[in-house]
């Protein structure tokens, strides 16, 4: 039986959703009656962090797996595009394949060693991997080094889809990032999905039930950096730039604020969080610099102590805050 409260308060969060999406979807609209184009690259850049937050929320909010790497597959589906570029290749297809690929073989093989691991050992993993990558793409002077590598053209997917229009290209990302969600939604009620998220709850007790929770949690993990890994293939088409700071430990640790800003463990989650995240630090330094010049650079203050509120005083951070007051 499935009471009144519980079907008003998925009702609300329905609601809560849909209201975000339809904003989203007008937004090239919008930078257009303002004449405002900056707006469609801004959440652009939005809509793709979100696609990578929630790639790892498939892993940190139902699998309990606490990954500080996570920027390593942002970055080298990032460099799957530079690379290529570099040497002349714009086909789109073979961009993209690439930048699966290579996120999966190294998920594979850092993953089978990480998660035979728990707790902070996992964590330090994790981190040790995305950095020795991060100071990999340091090295590789060909390719621009800490300067960074530009990309002269966008990805080419020749008649089928023209990345070269920024409204384009928002709603591609647009619509990977609504397939993504439901593709999560499914995934997290099925029975792999479950076993998942008996992971979180009690591993042992998955494991005297037979489940071989490292094939589990190790599938989860490659998926969610193959997902992370098309998440850095799109940033890197929408700034024609790949540059290793893109794998550095900061970016993990935005990527897992968002989850937990928007709401750990919950399928809308991230796109909340890395809404609210990246606009903060879009509009707060304005803000702030409007009522006092000096003020401007101490907005992550500002930030920090948001951060802790929300945490504090919503357990299913924004979205479930929001749900709960539709």
């Amino acid at each position: 039986m499935i009471f009144p409260d519980r079907i008003r308060l998925r009702s609300a969060r329905f609601i809560v959703v849909g209201i975000v999406f339809a904003l989203l979807t007008v937004v090239p609209f919008i930078a257009q009656a303002l004449q405002q184009p900056y707006y469609v690259t801004l959440f652009a850049r939005i809509v793709i962090y979100a696609l990578a937050a929630s790639s790892l929320n498939l892993i940190l909010g139902y699998g309990g797996m606490v990954s500080f790497g996570h920027a390593l597959y942002f970055g080298l589906g990032a460099y799957a595009v530079g690379i290529l570029a570099y040497h002349g290749i714009d086909n789109g297809w073979l961009h993209l394949a690439v930048a699966v690929c290579a996120c999966a073989t190294v998920a594979l093989l850092t993953g089978a060693i990480a998660l035979r691991t728990r707790g902070m050992a996992f964590i330090m993993i994790t981190l040790a991997f995305a950095q020795m990558f991060f100071f990999l793409a340091l090295s590789l002077k060909q390719y621009g080094g800490d300067d960074g590598l530009t990309i002269a053209q966008r990805s080419d997917f020749t008649a089928l889809l023209n990345l070269q229009s920024n409204t384009t290209l928002y709603y591609t990302v647009w619509l990977l990032l609504v397939g993504f969600l439901y593709f999560t939604w499914r995934l997290v009620n099925s029975r792999f999905g479950m076993v998942l998220r008996g992971t979180r709850a009690n591993e042992r007790r998955m494991q005297s039930l037979g489940f071989p929770m490292l094939r589990y949690r190790l599938t989860a993990y490659v998926l969610s950096a193959c997902v992370c890994g098309v998440a850095g293939f799109l940033l890197a088409n929408l700034a024609k730039f790949a540059t290793p700071a893109y794998m550095a430990w900061t970016v993990s640790g935005e990527l897992i604020v968002m989850v937990m800003l928007g709401g750990m463990g919950t399928v809308a989650g991230p796109l909340f969080g890395a809404v609210a995240l990246l606009l903060f630090e879009e509009l707060m330094p304005a803000w702030l610099g409007a009522i006092q010049p000096g003020w401007k650079e101490h907005w992550m203050i500002v930030l920090g102590i948001a951060i802790v509120l929300i945490v504090l005083l919503a357990r299913r951070g924004i979205y479930g805050l929001l749900a709960e007051r539709g």
